[in-house]
């Protein structure tokens, strides 16, 4: 017979047990150096193909002590376990090689099983059959499954040498092949002494065949990582020489960058201001946009304060025996009324400063802030009360304060605002605190002169402002109270007013610690009126002959009853037609009228043209612009060179009389 080119007639017997000893030796050989390789590479594999070795020694060893056992002693089962482990460890670690994600409890399982078989089997199969036989049956199963599990190791190697350029791969393909063919032919073998000698020298050729192609394949998969690693520190070198290349060019700008800023130290200053001078004038614009918004409605709603401040005054000065609450109400009214026309008026003078040819009057701030106290009492005592809220106010009052030098009205309102807003922040109530005292700014240079202050101060304890919300509680339109109706107008205006008075304002505040706002006006002396000698004398109670022309009938209406209260002869026009038609008639009855007033905004013929053609047809007859418009014309530098004067609505009666006796004897004067 021939076997792989040998004639296996020629052995026997006796070198069956040399052919033993060979493989055995062979393999504990690869066991130690597997042992060595797993202790110096930790590698996992390498632990599991040592295991593999060391069990089929083991199978070996007990082979060569302990032959022609029968299949029911425990040493033959053993020799079966052995080979049974080693074949499952050495497909275990050939897959863990190979990187394919098999889950252990299947090899576990396999391996139970080939466990079980060893066990069982002898005691399945019947007694009555030949040893030979019965061997034969209880082996072949076990390693036709060892066979195939080989060739599948092989298969596995074949397909990294595909993928891969490693001799190893294909050398181990090869031989697991072959082991899987020995493994599955090792039972037909033992028949025979001649197959079963050359079976074993066959097996110790594969096995160092196998041994060799683990570690020709090992060493090419270190050198090739190597190679891997080298590539991988040279690109990391080439980046790190890329980097320290960019980290210089980076410093390099850097100092530029460096040198530019200290260069432009000037230029980041510049801009600083001209931020803060651009938040000055959006400000400024808010402010702007709000007074344009309010000439708007300032015609239509001075027309309609006309009517209560004139026939307010009006009863107040033709009833001296009015009871003195009535009387009290009627000044309310009126002061009211007056208020609500300079709150009209200012709203466009949040942008601008005082001049000063506006007049102004010497005020008691004290008194200012005990009408103000009495004013707000409903605001902040009766309505909190039907809450069950108590709010207290306190004056804290300096009894040696000097005259402030303001318009009355404008102040009034800017407190009433401060005390409104103090309610407010004390929802649970408190105490609201009014103060004033007289200080002194030292001077500002060593020639300068101190100069005299007065400050005003509303302080509660109630909730208090963020460090965010103080910063902008000044702006227009902004409020904290949206959804219970705020508008955001209240301290814009306070700001406004303390601007156009040359004061300043300050507001400590934190949240839980309350508001303190102080207000703070220069002290400055009444400057008297200049040219007041040269003025012609203005005669008392004298009759005169008026045309009014407005085409509002409640206007007309209380500018015939308040100029007839004066003992003037009053005739009225509906309307700039109307009115000229009148004016003209007078004149071809040489009865012409002294003195005519004209509204500005009327739909036929305006105020503008009516001035014109009076002043055309008899340039002696002086005309007065009486106007909703009246203080927004004289703020926005509006010419009328056709007219007399320009009084604003609502318009207070005396000063109306007193203006149309000046003009006409101004007119008299005339050369």
């Amino acid at each position: 017979m021939n076997f792989l080119g040998m004639d296996v007639s020629d052995f026997s017997q006796q070198y069956l047990r040399a052919a033993l000893m060979v493989s055995l030796l062979s393999v504990w050989l690869l066991v130690g150096l597997f042992y060595y390789l797993n202790h110096y590479t930790k590698r996992e594999y390498f632990t599991v193909w040592t295991a593999a070795w060391l069990f089929y020694a083991l199978w070996l060893t007990l082979g060569l002590k302990f032959q022609d056992v029968p299949p029911e002693s425990t040493i033959f089962k053993l020799k079966q376990c052995c080979v049974a482990v080693s074949a499952v460890f050495l497909l275990w670690g050939s897959l863990r090689f190979l990187s394919i994600p098999v889950p252990q409890r299947l090899f576990g399982l396999f391996m139970l099983f080939l466990l079980a078989w060893t066990f069982v089997i002898p005691h399945v199969l019947t007694q009555a059959l030949d040893p030979k036989v019965r061997i034969l049956e209880m082996q072949l199963p076990v390693f036709i499954l060892l066979g195939l599990g080989s060739v599948f190791a092989g298969v596995c190697f074949y397909r990294l040498r595909k993928k891969m350029p490693f001799v190893g791969a294909g050398m181990l393909s090869l031989g697991f092949l072959l082991w899987g063919v020995y493994l599955s032919s090792y039972p037909l073998s033992q028949e025979d002494d001649h197959l079963k000698s050359a079976g074993f020298f066959v097996a110790a050729v594969l096995q160092l065949f196998i041994a060799v192609s683990m570690i020709v394949l090992v060493l090419e998969e270190v050198r090739y990582k190597n190679e891997q690693v080298l590539a991988e520190i040279a690109a990391v070198r080439s980046e790190k020489e890329a980097l320290q290349v960019k980290v210089i060019t980076t410093e390099e700008q850097c100092r530029s960058l460096y040198d530019q800023v200290r260069l432009t130290e000037g230029l980041q200053k510049a801009y600083e201001e001209l931020r803060r001078t651009q938040q000055v004038v959006v400000q400024q614009e808010r402010l702007r946009a709000l007074g344009q918004m309010a000439s708007g409605v300032a015609h239509d709603v001075n027309n309609a304060l006309s009517p209560i401040v004139a026939y307010s005054e009006l009863l107040l000065n033709t009833l001296p025996d009015l009871p003195e609450v009535s009387r009290h109400y009627l000044q309310t009214i009126n002061q009211a009324g007056g208020d609500i026309a300079q709150i009209v008026a200012r709203m466009r003078e949040f942008y601008r400063r005082r001049t000063e040819t506006e007049p102004l009057t010497e005020v008691n701030v004290n008194q200012t802030i005990e009408e103000v106290t009495e004013l707000t009492r409903p605001r902040w005592r009766d309505l909190p009360q039907r809450e069950g809220i108590s709010i207290q106010i306190q004056h804290e009052l300096d009894p040696h304060l000097p005259l402030l030098l303001s318009d009355p009205a404008e102040l009034r309102e800017a407190l009433i605002n401060l005390v409104f807003n103090a309610v407010d922040a004390l929802p649970q109530g408190g105490t609201i605190t009014l103060i004033t005292r007289s200080t002194t700014r030292p001077p500002a240079g060593q020639n300068g002169d101190a100069e005299r202050q007065i400050q005003v101060e509303v302080r509660d304890n109630g909730i208090g402002m963020d460090e965010k919300t103080r910063q902008r509680c000044l702006e227009p339109f902004f409020s904290t109270k949206a959804q219970r109706g705020g508008t955001g107008l209240g301290l814009a205006m306070v700001y406004g007013m303390t601007q156009r008075h040359d004061g300043s304002i300050e507001i400590d505040s934190a949240p839980g610690c309350g508001t303190c706002i102080r207000l703070t006006f220069p002290v400055r002396e009444k400057a008297s009126p200049a040219g007041r000698d040269s003025q012609p004398q203005v005669k008392p109670n004298r009759s005169l002959n008026i045309l009014c022309i407005d085409d509002d009938a409640q206007v007309r209406q209380l500018l015939n009853d308040c100029l007839t209260h004066f003992n003037h002869r009053v005739v009225v026009a509906s309307g700039g037609k109307h009115g000229m038609e009148l004016f003209r008639t007078a004149m071809l009855k040489n009865q012409p009228y002294e003195v005519v007033i004209t509204d500005l905004g009327m739909p036929d013929i305006d105020g503008h043209h009516v001035a014109r053609t009076v002043k055309a047809e008899s340039p002696n007859t002086p005309v007065i612009m009486m106007t909703g418009w009246g203080t927004t014309m004289r703020d926005d530098g509006e010419k009328a060179p056709e007219v007399d004067a320009v009084i604003g609505k609502p318009p207070h009666m005396q000063e109306l009389n007193d203006l149309l006796l000046r003009v006409t004897t101004s007119v008299k004067h005339r050369p």
